[in-house]
């Protein structure tokens, strides 16, 4: 294979032409909006966005003028869906906003639109989930009872056998039910015939494996090549109850698909949260233990805990805010405070605890009115309790007002998710994929649910992880993937937010993390708007580089966290990224129909973009992207748009700190965005689709990371020179068989990866055209992005086989 090209080219080697600087205009330059308040905000200072405790949030519509309204929407820190769509009198956005929040974002100036997701329907789809839970146990019930009438029933039923060919092979693909599947792990043995009137075992063995999920048993499923058509199989349980049936020829797929025939998928049947994620993987690997493994990253999430916590009083000045020092399961929730009236006059200030009961006897004056301030309970409570909780004044106020008497009020961590879900720090889970897993071969890297609210994009994992190991001893097309690529898949980043999510607050997208101060909404009141967004929180070109984007408010949609880096989600993924083989990765999001890559963020007010990707790195993108779209397509023709397809910060907005720019510029990772559908969680029959057509595209990445591999071919390039304006000077434009970058000298020069590199010539418009005087030397090479340099020729050694032509007009 030919040397590699230096990382990077764009770092080491910036064109130095006007086209390939980094400079992303997408409208013109930011300036203060005068619009009348239908159309954008006004100039004045913006209210606070506040996201109470008690309100669920919808989605809702956000009607803007242009670039710089949504630029300054952003930079409220709203908390925003990734949906944006340009339309001929302005751009619609979408929002993840509360009652109160939207409130503030009219008295903002901003003009909302329709209603698109209410909390009704997160809680339509949380029922959904549970019927179908209970469906498929009630399914089993049933099952187990239609054995039970007779000792001498079979406790293994046979559901499908069928037969196909792929290729030249021939392959035995068997689905079986077990009475006792839903406790045991056990697989089941199937025996083959070899034809009619052969015996059973003829024709060899195999084994299926349990599937299970969401926790329930489905049903035992696997395919094996085998020698010979069989007739008859016989699958025999660990208990030794047999079932014999009939053997399916199962009809061939067209020879344009990649999926051949016989391909199994579909393994998704229900939205699952990360404790379920996480066992599935595991059951994957225990299944496969030659081709998967289960990996815990090193960094352990906060966990899904909370102090317990209370805010007594109804108006600031008089509120006092309570929060153990325990967590809420460790003690924390056993906490209760009574502020008492005492009911005598001339009473100090005192404060009993009795075990974890706090009673606050207020002081009163000479007429027995109660004179304790907010501040005094504070100072009373944290010297005399202090060992049990902490008390605060509300959100930085004084603490003037006088406290209101209140009744024995428990303290709580407000957490309602089942004891099945830990509340320690909680470990993150990559599964590991392929037959070579040491760091040889070209990685690829998959992962989900940065925002935990994003409840599709984890099963479009582990409806991929699924595809490449159970079809891998029958599938030629995984078994090459797997055979020479080494395939991580992280299923959820932030299981803790996505627990919230799934239990608490289903608009949840950011971490549990409460880095906000007491004073700062640090109080139980605040707690749906606590945690950092995963995808705001990396290295390069963050808010703390200066970019746009993300929010330095702890209680921001868009909170980038209090440095880069800071969270241990976000370390994890860095340490994924730092493999060293990893050369390919997708970020799977929602919503919103996207396919993007970098740069994903600008500063502002001039929106100076992250450096954009050379010519060929771009025409690399887009070619791969191509591919990836097409299969999603395939499954049932929906169609990502050209005008959502491309640079984040072209299509969407400036995401400052994101991950995918973190791999690209980096780590010189291929890293691709994609927006999975449009809403964070569909009802099941369209998360179902999505999870299908999405573990498609997933697929392809792995097939355009193999092709790349695979890839020895050298590129080939030709000048074309064509008449110019300018007298005496001409036209040059090169062009290449394949994405490419072209470096060349117009000084007569050997060309070296030190020479100017071809450039687009402004964002999503191609190449450059360079302007030269007429019969300039130019020298030049092409080498893809692989690695293959064009003619084999040495840029780094003494070689001359480089391209030479002068720029001259063709004759005639």
């Amino acid at each position: 294979m030919p040397p590699p090209v230096p990382s990077r080219w764009r770092r080491r080697f910036p064109a130095a032409t006007a086209a390939g600087a980094a400079l992303l205009m997408l409208a013109s330059p930011a300036t203060a909006v005068t619009a009348a308040p239908t159309d954008g905000p006004p100039a004045a200072a913006p209210a606070a966005l506040d996201r109470p405790a008690d309100e669920q949030a919808s989605v809702v519509e956000v009607l803007l003028a242009d670039q710089a309204a949504l630029d300054e929407l952003v930079a409220t820190g709203v908390d925003l869906d990734h949906h944006v769509t340009r339309t001929g009198t302005g751009i619609v956005v979408h929002a993840v906003v509360t009652p109160t929040e939207t409130a503030a974002l009219r008295r903002m100036g901003y003009r909302i639109g329709a209603t698109l997701h209410d909390p009704a329907d997160s809680a339509q789809r949380i029922a959904e989930r549970e019927a179908t839970i209970a469906g498929h146990r009630a399914d089993n019930r049933r099952f187990s009872a239609t054995l039970a009438p007779s000792a001498t029933a079979s406790d293994v039923r046979i559901i499908r056998a069928d037969y196909y060919t792929s290729g030249t092979d021939q392959v035995l693909s068997v689905e079986a039910k077990w009475g006792q599947g839903q406790t045991a792990t056990g697989a089941l043995t199937v025996a083959r015939d070899s034809g009619p009137g052969t015996e059973i075992g003829s024709g060899g063995t195999q084994t299926i494996s349990r599937f299970v999920d969401a926790g329930v048993y489905l049903y035992h499923r696997g395919a094996a090549t085998v020698t010979a058509r069989p007739h008859r199989i016989q699958v025999t349980s660990p208990t030794g109850d047999v079932a014999v049936a009939e053997v399916t020829e199962w009809l061939p797929i067209p020879d344009d698909d990649p999926e051949g025939p016989g391909y199994q998928k579909d393994f998704v049947t229900s939205y699952l949260t990360p404790t379920e994620l996480y066992a599935r993987i595991r059951q994957l690997a225990a299944d496969h233990p030659s081709l998967a493994e289960v990996v815990e990253l090193p960094y352990k999430t906060n966990g899904y805990r909370r102090k317990a916590q209370v805010v007594l009083g109804g108006t600031a000045a008089g509120r006092v805010a309570v929060d153990s020092l325990a967590w809420g399961h460790q003690g924390g929730n056993d906490i209760s405070v009574e502020l008492a009236d005492p009911g005598a006059a001339d009473r100090p200030l005192t404060v009993t605890v009795t075990g974890p009961a706090i009673r606050v006897e207020l002081a009163t004056d000479a007429a027995g009115a109660v004179t304790s301030t907010a501040a005094e309970v504070v100072a009373a409570l944290n010297a005399r309790a202090g060992t049990l909780v902490k008390a605060y004044t509300y959100r930085g106020d004084a603490g003037a007002g006088v406290v209101a008497p209140v009744a024995r009020t428990p303290l709580t961590d407000n957490l309602k998710a089942p004891a099945s879900v830990s509340r320690d720090p909680h470990p993150v889970y990559a599964i590991r994929i392929g037959k070579h897993r040491d760091g040889s071969r070209t990685g690829v890297l998959a992962y989900a649910q940065e925002h935990a609210r994003e409840w599709v994009p984890p099963l479009v994992t582990i409806e991929t992880a699924e595809r490449l190991l159970r079809n891998y001893a029958h599938d030629r097309q995984t078994r090459q993937l797997l055979d020479t690529l080494d395939i991580w898949i992280a299923p959820s980043i932030n299981p803790d937010g996505g627990h919230y999510s799934f239990y608490d607050f289903a608009s949840q997208r950011k971490s549990m993390t409460n880095h906000c101060p007491a004073g700062d909404a640090a109080d139980a009141l605040a707690r749906n708007s606590w945690g950092v967004d995963n995808n705001r929180n990396y290295t390069e070109y963050s808010l703390f580089d200066g970019y746009a984007g993300a929010s330095s408010s702890c209680t921001s949609g868009s909170y980038a966290g209090p440095s880069e880096l800071s969270e241990p989600e976000n370390r994890n993924l860095d340490w994924l990224a730092r493999r060293g083989n990893i050369k390919f990765s997708m970020n799977l999001h929602s919503s919103g129909n996207y396919f993007m890559w970098s740069p994903g963020a600008y500063s502002l007010p001039d929106r100076v973009s992250a450096p954009r990707p050379t010519l060929a790195e771009e025409s690399f993108f887009w070619g791969a992207s191509s591919r990836i779209l097409t299969a999603i397509k395939r499954h049932r023709n929906l169609a990502v748009t050209p005008a959502r397809t491309g640079p984040i910060s072209d299509v969407l907005y400036s995401a400052a700190g994101n991950s995918g720019d973190m791999l690209w510029y980096r780590y010189g990772i291929y890293a691709w965005n994609f927006e999975v559908g449009n809403s964070f969680q569909p009802a099941w029959d369209e998360a179902h689709e999505q999870t299908l057509e999405y573990a498609n595209g997933l697929v392809e990445l792995m097939r355009v990371a193999r092709d790349f591999d695979k890839d020895r071919s050298r590129p080939e390039s030709t000048m074309a020179v064509t008449p110019n304006a300018a007298p005496g000077m001409v036209s040059v434009r090169f062009e290449v068989s394949e994405p490419a970058a072209v470096f060349y000298t117009l000084d007569g020069g050997r060309p070296t990866y030190a020479s100017t590199l071809y450039a687009s010539a402004g964002i999503r418009e191609g190449a450059e055209t360079l302007t030269v005087p007429a019969g300039t030397q130019v020298h030049w090479f092409s080498v893809d992005a692989a690695g293959n340099v064009e003619g084999n020729y040495r840029p780094d050694g003494h070689g001359r086989n480089f391209n030479k032509d002068r720029a001259v007009l063709p004759r005639g």
